[in-house]
């Protein structure tokens, strides 16, 4: 136990981030990956292209982010999230069965966590470098919804966040909700939970009621 929390403490100091954030940053790495992977599979790629998806989902959003804040690439010190991208390789493989033929349920539980995990990553990342509330918000957008616009592009699909559901718009709100929480006081760890539960629940709530904000036309 020693061991691991001092392993933790370390990723912490090397991203920047609390150690809370550190598990959270895993758990979305493997949320992530997943969701590209199964797609990439429900796609017939071989087992190196679903690898690549995979990675390009789970550390795309966070790559982006670092470099617009001057930053080298978290996993580029680090092999462990290559190894959490494995880890999600391998439990596809297992249970392909219900992953790939389940899709849409399935793609949409997976997204949806990663995009609350990398959301609030980015919150707190950006604000513990100095950088201003709104430039942290933007952050978090990037953070959670990068990763996914680059699997979607490299599936040959429209990407989700330039679509009508309701994306990045849950990611602005769950970034107002984690800084205002910060601001009035909150304890850390229920504000970020508060951040999580608010993304999902509004994509959730988009899902069942069929919210969506206006689509552009070019003809009425």
């Amino acid at each position: 136990m020693d061991y691991i929390a001092q392993f933790l403490q370390q990723m912490g100091e090397q991203l920047r981030l609390p150690v809370t954030f550190v598990v959270i940053e895993f758990v979305g790495t493997v949320a992530f990956a997943i969701s590209g992977i199964r797609l990439a599979s429900a796609k017939n790629f071989d087992w190196f292209g679903a690898y690549i998806v995979g990675m390009a989902t789970a550390i795309g959003g966070g790559t982006i982010r670092d470099i617009m804040l001057g930053l080298s690439p978290f996993w580029m010190t680090n092999t462990l999230y290559l190894w959490c991208c494995a880890f999600a390789m391998v439990c596809v493989a297992l249970m392909r069965r219900h992953l790939v033929r389940r899709k849409d349920t399935l793609l949409f539980i997976f997204d949806t966590i990663g995009l609350a995990l990398f959301n609030l990553i980015g919150v707190e990342k950006t604000l513990n470098m100095g950088f201003p509330v709104w430039c942290a918000i933007i952050m978090g957008c990037i953070t959670g919804a990068g990763g996914g616009v680059l699997r979607d592009v490299f599936i040959n699909e429209i990407p989700l966040i330039f679509r009508k559901e309701i994306y990045a718009l849950a990611c602005i709100l769950g970034g107002v909700v984690y800084v205002f929480g910060l601001y009035v006081g909150l304890n850390t760890e229920a504000t970020a939970a508060l951040s999580c539960i608010i993304v999902i629940a509004i994509r959730c709530l988009a899902e069942i009621y069929h919210w969506h904000l206006p689509v552009m036309k070019a003809e009425d």
